[in-house]
């Protein structure tokens, strides 16, 4: 059993580590948490001890398959939480990320289980992510990035790679939203913003952060 904060740093390193590919430095890791070396240093101590990672001084942490199994069902868990905000409760998409933070964290697998079959067993979250099954299984859709695409592209939203909630507000006032048909018409050399179209709408300009966190596949 872990704490609510190892249950945090544990989900917090297997995102650095690109879903357990690699591995994740002190600082890393202390810049994702805003926590001092020092004390991420102890809790990585901590952690290893309970065989959910791995730590050897100078060459950063490894989350072994115990501690991605955890933290695959601390991640089902939150997405679970976001979609019953958004779909049941009315929130809306910029208002679930804290609420699903403390939600994460119950422990009881039994209110998991008929939370998800309430809810019609959902593949994805509010943001487009992917919901690991029961089994930790996480099934990803091949995604692009819309500053990836080409002018003329015509291209389907299917998630966001940023949930900060000011970000989301920005993506609802030009009306970006999951399923929504974009088409491509401009990359502007200077600064990498786009000039795309939504919905057939008069076509708006985006910046080059934000056409690099919102995600799409070929319509």
């Amino acid at each position: 059993m872990l704490s609510l904060t190892e249950e945090n740093y544990l989900k917090a390193i297997y995102h650095l580590s690109n879903d357990g590919t690699k591995g994740v430095t002190t600082n890393m890791l202390a810049d994702q948490l805003s926590m001092r070396a020092a004390s991420v240093t102890d809790m990585i101590k901590k952690l290893a001890t309970k065989d959910v990672i791995s730590y050897e001084k100078y060459k950063g942490v490894n989350i072994t398959p115990a501690g991605k199994k955890i933290a695959l069902y601390i991640i089902r868990k939150h997405r679970l939480w976001e979609v019953f905000l958004v779909d049941k409760l009315k929130f809306q998409w910029d208002e679930v990320h804290d609420i699903a933070e403390q939600l994460e964290h119950i422990k009881s697998e039994l209110l998991i289980k008929r939370l998800d079959e309430f809810l019609d067993y959902p593949s994805v979250d509010p943001h487009g992510d992917p919901i690991p099954d029961e089994h930790g299984e996480l099934a990803v859709a091949k995604k692009l990035q819309i500053a990836e695409c080409l002018p003329g592209q015509l291209m389907q939203v299917i998630a966001v790679d940023n949930s900060d909630a000011q970000f989301l507000k920005h993506l609802d006032r030009i009306g970006i939203y999951l399923g929504a048909k974009v088409k491509v018409l401009e990359t502007v050399e200077f600064d990498g913003s786009v000039e795309i179209e939504i919905d057939r709408r008069p076509s708006v300009y985006i910046s080059k952060q934000t056409a690099e966190n919102i995600l799409v596949t070929e319509k």
